[in-house]
């Protein structure tokens, strides 16, 4: 049925239904109209194709050629629409059907269902089959409906008795590449399909090495004095073939029986083999079949085509690459004898299955898959569907590398096809699902493209059309079912993107470079072993461990599997930190808080490193550990690099206001801000333990955090007054005045630690009265209070005992007070006191104007005089008899070389040369060391001896509190807590304890020797 001409030209309603030469397709199709049934719409079977236009012509030419045929076959709607689909996406099966017009039969004959067979026994059960038994009930490829292994097999074979059966046995295989393609280019769900179709191709190149191997027993002499096993590898092997593709082998040679010596079987063999790959592969005017090639045998090309078993095992065993054992996870007996081929399997399954853990296995299959990327020509690269990044093959290369290194111990990942392997690692857990869906739904896709494209010419190819190629990319989108070759493209680049970053994160795990490590038999360990092994990790109590692990491993449930993956690796991870007991009970504590949060063990699957820097977090901090116990989901921030870089100052202070303010009650509000607190103070230490974060920004981070705390505290303190005053009569109320909080000490210098007091002092302006200046010293008062509010946290102490007349004097003074103070009655301590002064938190315009007031007093016009010089030195002495304690060797603080020693020395200098050295003029200790090398007011030796000692005592206070949880200014008496604080500072082991005070006492030594010259004048 053609369009009425009175409703619109034929010719333009062809033109809009994608026919290039609307005009010449018209009358084809008029010409067509007689030879099929009335009631047929041409239009839309045609319009259906690829290719309408070449569909049309081939269809046109088999008519012509073949009318009687053609007419007789064209009552079959179906069998119409399976040639039309056919000669629209492959010229080549289209000009096959013009030159073998007897074919069209193949189109009409409807494959039947059958039983189907068990996937592991369809290479040999399925060949096994005589013609007798397969009568009464054929069997099918299990999920295969367009396949019936053996009736196919029947076809193929009978092609080795006719009289030219090398050509018989190319007609043999058109004609079932046929039936394959009509069913596929038909089916309503081409992806569903698509491994049905691999499935089939696979099973048609069996059952043509199987034809080709009769013919070639024809054609060598004394063929059965040798067994000869043809072994499929690479897609085949894997019944995951392509239309157009070399078939992998290898052979497998043995003697019939015992009369026949091993090389005699070796020869013939060869002689077999090389017979059945010309046969396969030459070229005949009835075109080519499947080309076999052995490339992936033993020494590759280099080596004997044929071998024996003990050959094989000899080189598997002792000579093979890690590639070749990946290669050989594919391995299936696919012709000749398939007993033989089973036999060999055997004797190379066990060996496959170690392969993962061999030394940089994961490491070189990596940098293997790299160089063949590395290969692809620049301008092909993007088009690139098998080989390119994101393509067909980082999708195996992925599921092949997390199948050989947790198939070792999971016997369910042991299997060869793609889709099956990502459907097995991700139902096991190996794979999150989200990801095991993304890759199957990426891999269907591109497969489905590279069918297409192959099928145009049956010419191999794995390249998506060029762009110049426009024809080509419009069938090609029409084939896939997409609105226009733009819109194939842009898929095939975001599902190309999809596979880069999805294998990316699996391909690179740290996990799975961890598991590979751990030899197969200890994944396997009887209990007395475990213990054992459990010991030689480093683990004290073997027993509690394994009872931790057998807690966290119990269980069918999802995250039962996840963790039976993890263990291994985290067991590794966890005994390189100091204390790997502690970590694991750690770990298991913060998994049974998280067990419902779907993203933690994702997380330590998936993401990055995530699972190896919680086993390092968890193993050598106590510190950590009790703020994870405190806010378990904090782990999430390490998964990116940048979620462990501490956050804007201005950005602290306005959330950490915001979420106080939120609460119904200044407790409330409090608690909100600790609970920021604690996960900032979990992003700075771990960033610390980690490495990604310095002495000098740990500092930083620290003190910007406490201003921000303050600044909270100081809101709710303030708003729980402004409410109290609204409720008083109008007369009574007295607006309050702005605050300002002036850091000293470590904070003001921005060096706290983990345990640094808040020394500040606060101040108003001169404006405030007596009454705003009680009342700012009630909003002080209850800010500290709310502070010290008992908490399972990490709390932050308020000192303000540095202000004029120490706990005596008056908690909160105005500008001119503190000025008049300072200038009148201030000790030398208290001047260099001012030297670290900064604004801490509250109004900044305030405590900018103290600084300013109080520069005169702090930089010295005069410098120091030589009595207050020795007012600052008699003091020290003073302070480190009185603190220092018996050992001073051990003392970070006050100990010869100590931090005291290094900060008051510089504190004296600055206090000598600020004024006329503006570098000086900082609060920063390592910066106005800088200053003093660039003044020629210290030479860059002893400046580099004071740099030294305080950034590793510094480092060394900061690991001890982070290791034991409590702060501390004496490196540990005790050797475990010395060893863990060791290699919290990168000692490599607890033994390297020693060398850590060695080398303390060597730095302090070098910087006391630089105080006695700058500070005492010795």
């Amino acid at each position: 049925m053609l369009v009425s001409r009175r409703q619109g030209t034929l010719e333009a309603e062809l033109a809009r239904r994608g026919f290039d030469d609307a005009e010449a397709a018209a009358r084809a199709l008029e010409g067509l109209q007689p030879l099929l049934p009335a009631a047929t719409d041409l239009v839309a079977l045609f319009a259906a194709a690829n290719d309408p236009d070449q569909a049309l012509r081939f269809v046109g030419e088999i008519a012509a050629g073949s009318p009687e045929l053609f007419a007789h076959f064209a009552v079959d709607e179906t069998a119409c629409a399976r040639l039309v689909a056919v000669c629209g996406a492959s010229s080549a099966l289209g000009q096959w059907l013009v030159v073998h017009p007897d074919d069209l039969a193949q189109l009409a004959d409807d494959v039947p269902k059958a039983r189907a067979v068990p996937e592991r026994r369809v290479a040999s059960e399925a060949y096994a089959l005589s013609e007798a038994s397969a009568a009464s009930e054929a069997r099918a490829v299990p999920g295969v409906p367009l396949l019936n292994v053996y009736d196919l097999r029947k076809r193929v074979l009978a092609s080795a008795n006719e009289p030219e059966p090398v050509n018989a046995l190319r007609v043999a295989n058109k004609r079932e590449l046929l039936r394959i393609a009509a069913h596929d280019l038909t089916s309503p769900d081409p992806l569903g399909c698509l491994e049905e179709v691999a499935a089939a191709l696979s099973h048609l190149a069996d059952a043509v090495v199987e034809a080709a191997y009769q013919i070639a027993q024809t054609q060598v002499d004394d063929a059965g004095k040798c067994r000869l096993a043809v072994v499929a590898m690479g897609k085949c092997g894997a019944q995951e073939l392509n239309y157009i593709s070399d078939v992998d082998v290898i052979y497998v040679a043995e003697p019939a029986d015992e009369k026949v010596s091993r090389d005699e079987a070796i020869l013939i063999g060869t002689k077999l083999a090389a017979a059945i790959a010309r046969i396969c592969s030459e070229y005949t005017a009835t075109g080519t079949i499947w080309p076999l090639d052995a490339a992936l045998r033993p020494e590759g090309n280099a080596g004997p085509l044929v071998r024996t078993l003990d050959s094989m095992g000899i080189y598997y065993d002792k000579w093979a690459s890690d590639w070749e054992f990946q290669a050989m996870l594919k391995a299936r007996p696919m012709a000749g004898d398939l007993a033989l081929g089973e036999e060999f399997l055997g004797l190379i399954t066990p060996l496959v299955w170690r392969a993962g853990e061999r030394p940089g296995f994961v490491a070189a299959s990596r940098a293997m898959r790299q160089r063949v990327v590395s290969l692809i020509p620049a301008g092909e690269a993007d088009r690139e569907l098998k080989l390119g990044t994101g393509g067909l093959r980082d999708i195996e290369f992925s599921a092949q590398i997390l199948q050989l290194v947790h198939g070792r111990s999971d016997e369910r990942l042991r299997v060869r096809a793609t889709l099956p392997a990502l459907r097995a690692l991700s139902d096991y857990g190996y794979i999150g699902r989200e990801d095991g869906e993304r890759l199957a739904q990426a891999y269907r896709f591109i497969r489905l493209m590279e069918h297409r494209v192959q099928l145009s010419q049956l010419h191999r190819t794995h390249l998506f059309p060029a762009a110049t190629d426009a024809s080509a990319r419009r069938s090609l989108a029409r084939a896939l079912r997409s609105s226009g070759p733009e819109k194939l493209w842009t898929a095939w680049r975001e599902t190309s993107t999809v596979v880069r970053t999805t294998q990316q994160r699996v391909f690179f795990s740290p996990l799975l470079e961890a598991v590979s490590r751990i030899p197969s038999d200890e994944m396997r360990l009887t209990s007395d072993a475990a213990e054992a092994r459990m010991r030689a990790l480093g683990f004290g109590d073997a027993a509690a461990a394994l009872r931790h692990i057998e807690a966290l491993t119990r269980g069918v449930s999802r995250a039962a599997e996840i963790q039976r993956q993890l263990m291994p690796a985290m067991l590794g991870w966890l005994a390189e930190g100091p204390n790997p007991d502690a970590g694991l009970l750690a770990f298991r504590n913060l998994s049974e808080a998280l067990g419902n949060n779907t993203w933690y063990l994702r997380g330590l699957r998936d993401e990055g490193t995530v699972a190896q820097r919680l086993a390092r977090v968890l193993s050598s901090s106590r510190y950590i550990v009790d703020l994870l116990r405190r806010d378990p989901a904090a782990v999430e921030l390490l998964s990116e690099n940048s979620d462990l870089t501490p956050r804007p100052s201005a950005e602290l202070r306005q959330s950490f206001i915001a979420a106080a303010l939120r609460q119904g009650s200044a407790t409330a509000g409090i608690e909100s801000v600790r609970a920021l607190r604690r996960r900032e103070l979990f992003r700075i230490s771990v960033g610390e333990v980690l490495g990604t974060l310095d002495v000098s920004a740990v500092g930083q981070a620290l003190s910007e955090l406490a201003g921000a705390v303050f600044d909270a505290a100081l809101a709710l303190a303030t708003a729980e007054r402004t409410a109290a005053r609204e409720a008083q009569p109008p007369s009574a109320r007295e607006a309050a005045t702005p605050i300002g909080v002036i850091s000293m000490g470590r904070w003001g210098g921005a060096e706290m630690s983990y345990g640094s007091d808040a020394d500040c002092m606060f101040v108003v302006g001169d404006a405030a009265t007596n009454e705003q200046l009680a009342e700012a010293s009630t909003i002080v008062t209850r800010a500290s209070e709310l502070l010290r509010i008992a908490a399972p946290n990490p709390l932050l102490d308020v000192d303000p005992d540095l202000r004029p007349e120490g706990r005596d004097g008056a908690l909160v003074r105005s500008l001119s007070s503190y000025v008049n103070y300072y200038s009148r009655w201030s000790l030398t301590w208290e001047a260099q006191a001012l030297v670290r002064a900064s604004f801490g938190a509250g109004d900044a315009c305030l405590v900018a104007e103290f600084l300013g007031n109080i520069a005169p007093i702090r930089w010295p016009e005069a410098g120091l005089s030589q009595e207050q010089v020795t007012d600052i030195r008699k003091l020290k002495v003073r302070i480190d008899n009185e603190r220092g304690g018996k050992d001073r060797s051990r003392n970070l603080k006050l100990g010869p070389g100590g931090l005291s020693d290094v900060e008051w020395c510089i504190q004296m200098l600055q206090l000598r040369h600020a004024h006329d050295v503006d570098g000086l003029r900082t609060t920063s200790t390592m910066g106005a060391l800088d200053a003093l090398i660039n003044a020629d007011l210290m030479d860059e030796i002893s400046a580099a001896h004071l740099r030294g000692a305080w950034e590793f005592a510094s480092r060394i206070r900061n690991a001890i509190t982070l290791a034991r949880g409590r702060s501390a200014d004496t490196l540990p008496s005790d050797a475990h807590d010395l060893a863990a604080v060791a290699m919290l500072l990168g000692y490599t082991s607890h033994h390297e304890a020693a060398k850590l005070l060695d080398d303390w006492q060597h730095a302090a030594r070098l910087a006391s020797h630089v105080v006695d010259k700058y500070f005492w004048g010795l």
